[in-house]
């Protein structure tokens, strides 16, 4: 679970210091990601992976959550989020499940 935890940290912190000079040169990145989709290519390809990722992580949270209203409302931020709210997220409940595995994947 210690290798978990770091790896959360570090895709944390990686993800925040890369996103904040990129979000304040461009904060609004809805035309460049599905300019990129819509444009074909490999970038498109890229991107379009990368959101129905963020889907079956959305997905994940909420099922986690059995569809309460704040596990959808988790869902809805994982989507958004990626992978600096799951990495949030997973690092939070691995406390909360005392480091049992089956507990953090399954709920």
């Amino acid at each position: 679970m210690l290798i978990i935890r770091l790896l959360c940290v570090v895709i944390f912190a990686s993800l925040t210091i890369y996103t904040a000079p990129v979000l304040l040169a461009e904060p609004n990145l809805f035309p460049a990601f599905f300019g990129a989709v819509s444009g074909g290519g490999w970038q498109g390809q890229f991107n379009l992976d990368f959101m129905f990722m963020l889907t079956l992580s959305g997905l994940y949270i909420g099922w986690r959550h059995r569809g309460s209203p704040a596990g959808l409302a988790l869902a809805v931020v994982a989507f958004l989020g990626g992978a600096m709210f799951l990495s949030v997220y997973l690092f939070v409940q691995s406390f909360r499940c005392e480091g049992d595995v089956r507990k953090l994947l399954v709920g």
